[in-house]
Order: structure tokens, then sequence, then C-alpha cells
């Protein structure tokens, strides 16, 4: 088994849903009015530090990671649902840099330790 103790990955987190413009029309109701639901919030993107891991090797195949988007808003005021959040497990002690910056964003010195790297939309 190999030992990798560093991988450049890309994340991106989930687009929102799209809202939905919808118009009431009932007999009954001279005007009827505006009714549409919102777009769901995107999956986040999270790295969740576990002291049973001892290597970075599922990051040397897959490089890339994306959360789900936001499904979008219907008529009657129905909402979207929330899309997926995507929970990366990293080695206890490991360092998370912005590969752009070079800037440190997180250390993850305890088990269980989380921290959101990607945000999704609203």
């Amino acid at each position: 088994m190999k030992f990798i103790d560093e991988a450049i990955i890309k994340v991106k987190a989930g687009n929102g849903g799209k809202g939905c413009i919808s118009f009431r029309r009932e007999k009954w109701v001279p005007r009827g009015g505006p009714d549409g639901g919102n777009g769901g919030k995107g999956g986040d993107v999270i790295f969740k530090a576990d002291e049973g891991l001892t290597t970075l090797m599922d990051f040397r195949y897959r490089k890339q990671y994306e959360a789900k988007r936001g499904v979008h808003g219907k008529g009657s005021q129905q909402d979207g649902h929330a899309g997926g959040d995507i929970v990366l497990t990293v080695p206890v002690g490991t360092l998370i840099y912005n590969d752009e910056t070079n800037q440190l964003l997180a250390d993850l010195e305890k088990h269980g330790e989380k921290i959101l790297a990607a945000r999704g939309g609203r």
C-alpha cells in the first residue's frame, strides 16, 4: 500500500435552484396573485478529520468534487429541496491550503473536526 501525503483537488459547491414564477387562477378569486416557490439551497463541501485514516489515497484518483445543486421551485408556493452536502474525510493533522493563493484554510487537529470548504448557493 502506498502512502500519499499530498493531494491537489478541486471542490465546487452546488448552485441554488431557480425560483418559479406562477400566478394563482381560481374562478372565485377575482384577481388571483403570485403563487411561485423559491429554489432550494445548493449543497456544501465539508472536510472532516477521521483518526481511522492514515493516507490521502482516496484523493489520488478522483480530483474533482462537486456538491448537488438545489431543486427548482414549483407553483402552488412549493419551494425546492436543498442539494446534498459532500463530506470528504481526511486524516487527522491534515492541512488544507488554497492552491491559488497558498493561504492556509484549516488545520484539522482533532477527530471529528469539520471545516466548510465551499458554501452552497441560494
